[in-house]
């Protein structure tokens, strides 16, 4: 069995996570994976785990900042891309294709069905969970305004896809690569937006260091390089790869209201704050995805929540447990309703 994976972005934040995490789950159903990216994406976190891949135009609206006139240029863009994806279909032969959010589930999802062959998209955006649950089995996950409705035909809900290898990291690992005014004493938050920066997501800890007594762990590339004056006073790591080990250093995590990092993070059990409009003013309500796991918070109260977590840490890492485990079920689940598509096909 072959699947073609089609993952928007650039193949280095948490879309190129969700592909590769995907891939993973499917393979152990028996599944030989192949992946279809951009032509201008840099593939980095496939180059580093010496995965090769396919080029197509997949193009991109904005996501949940996508606006009418993002839209309709990325609408004009997909006929041709969804031709040149199907060509891309008809010679490698899949037994199923997986299109992956925004761009890569509607041109996977296109492509697909121009040459025949079954797909599965998994939806997080407006756009593509309209367009995409109109043509073939959906996976809806957290962001999708279909997440949790259960009368739609052919549409399922499901945490997104992490690697369990996420929860075994070592905090005597993460030690090692602190900064030297580390202080294993104080509390550790780390605060992230993911493999990049966002301005907001740097400018919070430079906000409250000075009234907290805490390690502030910093991670991510700046989107721009004049956001690195908020870093100066606090620890930034800048892009990582040892995030398992850094998850059991912190004690609580500050993280943008969306993404792969907040189901991680929950898998490790770890308290969290969702900072709300980090990304381009979005704002997803991850805190009414998991009540109790999850702390709503913007700049202006963000001392008064951490100091809520840090003063009731035992009874949120209880609202976690009830998280912890559904969520690492969920690459398991996903990479069976790919399955049951292509035994609709094939048996």
């Amino acid at each position: 069995m072959k699947a073609l994976l089609f993952v928007t972005g650039r193949g280095v934040g948490g879309d190129a996570v969700i592909a590769l995490n995907t891939a993973r789950a499917l393979s152990e159903k028996g599944f030989e994976c192949e992946f279809a990216l951009d032509h201008q994406a840099t593939g980095y976190l496939f180059e580093k785990n010496g995965i090769s891949w396919h080029n197509v135009n997949i193009p991109q609206a904005g996501g949940h900042a996508a606006s009418r006139i993002t839209i309709l240029k990325a609408g004009v863009k997909t006929l041709k891309a969804s031709r040149e994806a199907a060509k891309l279909c008809r010679d490698l032969k899949p037994d199923i294709v997986v299109g992956i959010i925004g761009g890569g589930a509607i041109i996977g999802c296109t492509a697909a069905r121009m040459a025949r062959i079954p797909a599965v998209g998994m939806v997080a955006t407006p756009t593509d969970s309209k367009i995409v649950s109109q043509m073939t089995t959906t996976i809806a996950l957290p962001e999708s305004p279909l997440f949790g409705y259960q009368t739609k035909k052919n549409v399922y809900s499901s945490y997104l896809p992490i690697n369990p290898n996420i929860t075994g990291g070592n905090k005597e690992n993460a030690l090692k690569y602190m900064p030297a005014d580390f202080n294993k004493n104080l509390p550790t938050i780390l605060f992230s937006s993911g493999s990049t920066l966002f301005e907001k997501m740097a400018k919070a800890p430079s906000i409250i260091k000075d009234e907290l007594d805490a390690n502030f762990l910093v991670v991510g590339a700046p989107l721009e390089k004049e956001y690195e004056d908020y870093l100066e006073s606090v620890m930034h790591l800048g892009y990582v790869d040892n995030l398992p080990d850094l998850y059991q250093l912190a004690d609580l995590v500050v993280l943008s209201d969306d993404g792969l990092m907040i189901h991680e993070a929950l898998a490790c059990q770890l308290p969290t704050i969702a900072l709300t409009h980090v990304k381009y003013d979005r704002y997803h309500n991850m805190a009414s995805i998991f009540p109790g796991a999850v702390i709503e918070s913007d700049l202006r109260n963000l001392k008064e929540k951490i100091c809520d977590i840090l003063r009731n840490k035992e009874e949120i890492e209880k609202s976690t447990q009830d998280y912890a485990s559904k969520i690492i079920e969920a690459p398991s689940k996903i990479a069976e309703v790919v399955y049951q598509k292509y035994g609709e096909y094939n048996f």
